[in-house]
């Protein structure tokens, strides 16, 4: 494995640096995991490592046939390991880039540039953890049970889908030590009004102290609601176009409720993580 350039340090506000580095990783694997994503799994130099939960990488995918990616694609990290120099992204074969990474074998290079971004948090009093996702927002969301086992808090994670064996990282989530609900669309457990009662009677019986999601609008819009009516905060991974990854090109600035008014960040350097209350679906 080698490093191409030297790290890089990247502005993020007045004092405050983010560093991150391009290097060339190898395919260890590329399998599907069911009908609808792929686990990618890199050997990976320690100096893309130095990762956080709900951080992501820019990768450089290969060129399908017919078909020239122009840009990197932003991926979310699915899985990090310094001591095996493993890093692992669960995507979906959605568009070109997607389409690139899926011809990767075992022993071809990629390109990747990271960690970027900013992570989860989880403050010394959130020790009763909620976690709503759906689809590819679970892979997101991953390694936040990894911090919560390390860490000793209690997890519970309610993983949405459309099928219940589509349902993402369910083995994992158990793995960690979390009580894992799955709800899906068929049996209409997935649907608002059951969440909401769901996650209503964990509440109400003091089993809530933070919430964390991804993407999805809609689960953003019920935690929301769910936390202004009892006081629980959270954080949210957001999901938005990109170009450079960086904060230079202003390509993914979306607004946020702050207590003076609507603000615009770049989600790519002020997030991808932000505070539940703030965001906007």
């Amino acid at each position: 494995m080698t490093l191409i350039p030297s790290l890089l340090s990247v502005p993020v506000a007045p004092g405050i640096a983010a560093r991150c580095a391009e290097a060339r990783t190898v395919v260890l694997s590329n399998t599907p995991v069911n009908g609808e994503y792929r686990l990618l799994t890199l050997d990976a130099p320690v100096e893309v490592l130095a990762c956080q939960p709900g951080q992501f990488f820019q990768l450089l995918c290969p060129e399908p046939e017919g078909e020239h990616p122009f840009l990197r694609r932003p991926m979310s990290i699915y899985g990090y390991d310094a001591e095996a120099g493993q890093l692992q992204f669960l995507y979906k074969v959605a568009g070109a880039g997607t389409r690139g990474l899926a011809t990767l074998r075992p022993g071809d290079g990629l390109n990747v540039l990271g960690p970027l971004g900013q992570g989860f948090t989880m403050a010394d009093d959130w020790q009763d953890l909620l976690l709503l996702a759906r689809g590819v927002g679970l892979a997101t969301l991953a390694p936040l049970a990894r911090m919560a086992q390390q860490k000793g808090r209690r997890l519970t994670a309610i993983c949405s889908a459309r099928r219940p064996e589509l349902a993402m990282s369910v083995d994992l989530f158990q793995g960690y030590g979390a009580e894992v609900i799955v709800v899906h669309d068929e049996d209409g457990s997935s649907a608002p009004d059951a969440l909401r009662a769901l996650i209503e009677a964990r509440i109400t019986a003091g089993r809530v102290d933070a919430f964390y999601t991804c993407g999805s609008s809609r689960l953003l819009r019920l935690l929301q609601d769910l936390g202004a009516r009892h006081g629980i905060p959270g954080e949210i991974a957001m999901e938005q176009q990109m170009a450079c990854g960086l904060g230079m090109c202003q390509a993914c600035v979306r607004p946020f409720q702050e207590a003076d008014g609507i603000v615009h960040r770049r989600v790519c350097r002020e997030g991808p993580v932000f505070p539940i209350a703030e965001a906007i679906a």
